[in-house]
């Protein structure tokens, strides 16, 4: 395959206007002719420009966005070579907001649901990555571990040039994608393919980051290579390639290192054709890698696009990733019980070691301007084997009680299967419309699990008596199975320029099929025959239909746009779970009434406020719902509740936006509110229980801990979280100062009890208030020299009706980033945090010293070579709190610790319209120690 240019002989030269008159620069320009296929950008003069053409006859075609798509068709004058098009007008798109121009450049461009960033004025230093570029963008954050956030919330997928990049893998794509060339970032609320296509909002919105390439880096190549060893036995290796020509790109990253680094994260999924609502086909939660503890991994992957024609496009990924996570934990339990305090404390070693596998594709046909159709194919496959140890240390009303010991293997393999399909119809050019979209997704899960439980045991009554001891191993086979199918209809008539009727149907199945077997045996290896807890049998069968009918009226004005309406959804719970010969049959129905409701006001060209509500029905999970016994030791029960009914969760959410960019101003906040009817809590109960010693027969009064599951109906959790960011510029953006922060409080009700055949406990209201707060300063003069002092706060007040007790937790944590150009080629650069925490029963206060020396060298500074130091003070660790209305859990994991690293880097980058280094724009700014 090549990636060069054949040589041509006429040339086309036109300019881009809008219909004020003005220039509109950054947009994408394609020539295309039976014997042609080129792609530009206009310049900053809205002039574009093709060079050795073919054909006598061609077509140009615009697109910007925030403007209609512009096509038409051109032939060269006959006797003439160079052909100069008179101004091309864009007609601007009705639906977006207008465009902020700053000194004559759009900097910052606001259009409807999107903010767009062009990269001219940021000081990236040569060599920087697309998250480099986002660090330097107002309202845009991303933390250690890479993850961004953009308006308070986070990035869920990435695109590049507005399609899926490794299925949307949002650090693959910020972490190895050059930043040089990159012509726009776009920030965008997605309500996904039917609001794309249709401009029919439903649902809640997420944030997805779209990177355009630019134009004229479209024929080239640009390729990375890594290598490093360091103390520790540290070691990284990593390799990148892209190759971009007319119509085609092509990715291939690989990736061996044992410093934390994942190439790829696997709990991304593409978006695909249809949003789908649970059941099969969904990645589980995250099964390997992350930040705690220390990991090795092996990743390879491959993205690719081909646009074959105007109307076909294809592109899709392959990943695989091996880990092997060897993590450490501590934690301190708090439980909330009546009158009785209970203390767990509890260390866990683990060791997780797996492959995955994900495949992703999409299809895009466009049979005639009025049609569009998409398939999106989606694959993947996960295996594992884990280990987990674990010791822990019970105490009641501050006596000892008991000491335990388990000792988990387990492994498992998970392959998932998925489709999902749209089709759009336009019956009209006044807005009269059908779209219709479907999925379907199977996933399975077959998991072989080998416990062992050693507990030793102090006698309440007489805490001088010799301990006593349960012991149990457990051997467990579970087959889940489960699958998911949906499809939607969506018919849009005009009633008036400005308004329209929509009539929408949407229907969802989740369907669930699991059988689970184990045995329980003593310490000589003996079956445990007679004990129905340690030897069931089980299978469970069910499935939650839903059917929604809604009606809407929607407006779209200058200033106001909204929806208002109604929808009617009727739900179905049926199945059955079996053990032994019992049968319990699940059975339910249910109807919500909800309204559609919409509204966004535009104050001025960069200032609006939204309001939307949404309503989404959950079903039960499988350990809810299942009426049986089903634990891997005698000593944690958990039995679910065949009676119970789905939730229904409320959701209102507000947002208000006003920048003011000429003058370098930006602020947004928002407001979401949760309420849910039906809640699904857990009613937890602590109490003591004679248990038999199979291997001495002897019978001890030990402690049990059970959970069961119930609807709330007297009351309605809820939660409220807000956050606002301002951020100010002075100085041609030499000096920004960043403000951010929000509150959120959570209302939790679960129900308690000490006593072994209550099955109604007693409530508990836990009240949990979370106050954040930033301050973030950036001094960057130029590309040679940056300097970020922060520092953030939160404060955590929680209180549990039940005990009347109250926890107060805190923490600060100032930092400071910066690098200097020592030489034009030499740049050192540190990362230096201090953490304060109080409050916590687990503490340590971690001063964390990144630094690194990097030196540039070769022919236009493709080769660097660095010397790296992580976390000198070898202070990493990981603190945290988790609060629920039956437990406050403080926790603290291992890290990777402190190491010195020798590497280098080789890049070359080569495009038929010129290399990004050899831009007269300037490349400056920080980049974070990689470790």
């Amino acid at each position: 395959m090549g990636w060069t240019a054949y040589g041509q002989t006429k040339s086309v030269q036109g300019i881009l206007k809008d219909d004020k008159n003005r220039i509109v620069a950054g947009a994408t320009v394609r020539l295309t002719s039976k014997l042609d296929s080129m792609t530009t950008g206009s310049n900053m003069a809205g002039i574009f420009t093709f060079d050795k053409i073919k054909a006598d006859t061609f077509k140009i075609i615009v697109s910007n966005l925030g403007f209609e798509r512009f096509e038409k068709e051109f032939g060269f004058p006959e006797g003439t070579e160079k052909y100069m098009i008179p101004s091309l007008t864009l007609q601007q798109n009705a639906q977006m907001l207008e465009e902020v121009v700053v000194d004559g450049v759009p900097t910052v461009v606001v259009k409807g649901d999107t903010l767009e960033y062009t990269m001219k004025d940021l000081k990236l230093r040569d060599g920087s990555v697309a998250e480099d570029a986002l660090k330097k963008l107002q309202g845009v954050e991303v933390d250690k571990d890479g993850n961004v956030t953009a308006q308070g919330e986070t990035v869920q997928r990435v695109r590049i040039n507005g399609k899926d990049f490794f299925g949307g893998d949002v650090k693959t794509a910020t972490q190895n994608l050059p930043a040089n060339i990159i012509q726009k970032m776009q920030i965008i609320d997605d309500y996904g393919e039917m609001a794309n296509i249709t401009g029919n909002k439903d649902g809640e919105s997420e944030k997805v980051l779209n990177i355009q390439i630019d134009p004229k880096y479209n024929k080239g190549y640009a390729t990375t290579l890594r290598a490093g060893y360091g103390t520790e036995d540290r070691y990284q290796a990593t390799g990148s390639w892209m190759g971009l020509r007319e119509g085609e790109q092509i990715s291939v990253l690989g990736n061996l290192n044992n410093t934390n680094a994942p190439l790829f994260d696997f709990n991304t999924t593409g978006g695909g054709a249809r949003r789908r609502q649970g059941g099969g086909g969904r990645r589980g939660g995250g099964m390997f890698g992350g930040s705690d503890g220390l990991t090795k991994i092996g990743s390879i992957g491959l993205n690719y696009r081909k646009d074959f024609s105007e109307k076909l496009t294809m592109y899709g990924s392959y990943s695989y990733s091996h880990t092997n996570n060897t993590t450490l934990s501590e934690k301190y339990q708090n439980n909330t019980l009546p009158e009785i305090q209970q203390i767990d404390s509890v260390l866990t070693n683990s060791n997780t070691i797996g492959g995955s596998h994900r495949f992703e594709a999409n299809v895009e046909w466009k049979p005639t301007d009025k049609d569009y159709i998409k398939i999106s194919p989606q694959f993947g496959y996960d295996d594992g084997d884990a280990t987990t140890l674990s010791n822990s240390v019970t105490y009641r009303t501050a006596a000892f009680n008991n000491s335990q010991d388990q000792n988990t293997l387990a492994n498992s393999t998970a392959p998932r299967f998925g489709i999902s399909g749209l089709y759009n119809r336009k019956l009209n050019d006044k807005g009269r419309n059908v779209f219709v979209n479907m999925n379907y997704n199977n996933a399975k899960t077959v998991k072989d699990q080998n416990a062992i439980l050693d507990r030793l045991l102090a006698d309440p009554n007489n805490a001088d008596s010799s301990l006593s001891s349960i012991y149990e191993k457990t051997i467990l086979e579970s087959n889940n199975k489960s699958w998911n199918a949906g499809a939607s209809l969506n018919y849009t008539e005009p009633l008036s320029d400005k308004g329209r009727l929509e009539l929408t149907y949407d229907f969802n199945k989740n369907k669930y099929d699991n059988a689970n077997f184990q045995q329980g045996f003593d310490r000589d290896g003996n079956l445990i025959a007679e004990d129905p807890k340690l030897n069931f049998d089980y299978n469970y069968d069910y499935s939650f239909s839903t059917h929604k009918v809604g009606a809407n009226y929607l407006y779209n004005g200058d200033k106001i746009t909204y929806s208002i309406g109604a929808a009617a959804q009727p739900s179905q719970l049926r199945g059955e779970a079996i053990s032994s010969g019992l049968i319990v049959p699940i059975h339910r129905n249910n109807m919500n009434w909800m309204p559609i409701a919409r509204f966004e006001y535009k104050f001025s060209r960069q200032a609006n406020i939204s309001v939307n509500y949404s309503g989404t029905p959950n079903e039960p999970s499988v350990t809810q719902i299942l009426p049986f016994d089903m634990s891997t030791n005698r000593t944690s029960i958990v039995v679910g509740n065949a009676a119970l009914n789905p939730e229904f969760s409320h959701q209102l959410n507000v947002r208000f936006r006003k920048n003011d960019f000429q003058k370098g101003n930006n602020f947004f906040a928002f407001v979401r509110a949760g309420l849910t009817n039906n809640k699904i809590v857990s009613l937890n109960k602590s109490y003591f229980d004679d248990l038999v010693d199979y291997q001495t027969g002897k019978t001890n009064s030990t402690l049990i801990s059970e959970t069961r599951y119930l609807n709330e109906t007297t009351d309605k959790p809820f939660n409220v979280s807000s956050f606002y960011h301002y951020g100010k510029s002075l100085k041609e953006k030499t000096y920004n100062i960043m403000l951010m922060g929000g509150v959120t409080y959570n209302k939790n009700i679960g129900y308690l009890s000490t006593t072994k055949d209550d099955n109604i406990g007693q409530k508990n209201i836990a009240r949990n208030i979370i106050f954040n707060q930033g301050l973030m300063f950036r001094y960057n003069p130029s590309e040679n020299l940056e300097i970020n002092p922060g520092v953030r706060y939160q404060y955590t007040h929680t209180e549990n009706s039940l005990t009347g007790r109250t926890t107060n937790v805190s923490s600060w944590t100032p930092n400071l980033i910066g690098s200097v150009n020592i030489t034009k080629s030499t740049i050192f650069g540190a990362d230096l945090s201090k953490s304060f925490y109080n409050g916590y029963n687990i503490s340590s206060n971690p001063f964390i010293i990144n630094t690194y020396l990097e030196q540039k060298l070769l022919k236009d500074q493709r080769g660097t070579i660095r010397l790296q130091a992580f976390d000198l003070l070898n202070q990493q660790t990981n603190i945290a709190q988790t609060v629920t209305e039956a437990m406050i859990t403080d926790s603290r994991t291992n890290r990777l610790g402190r190491y010195f690293m020798l590497s280098f880097t080789f890049k070359l980058q080569k495009f038929a319209m010129g290399n990004p280094q050899e831009d007269n724009r300037s490349h400056g700014g920080m980049r974070r120690p990689r470790m």
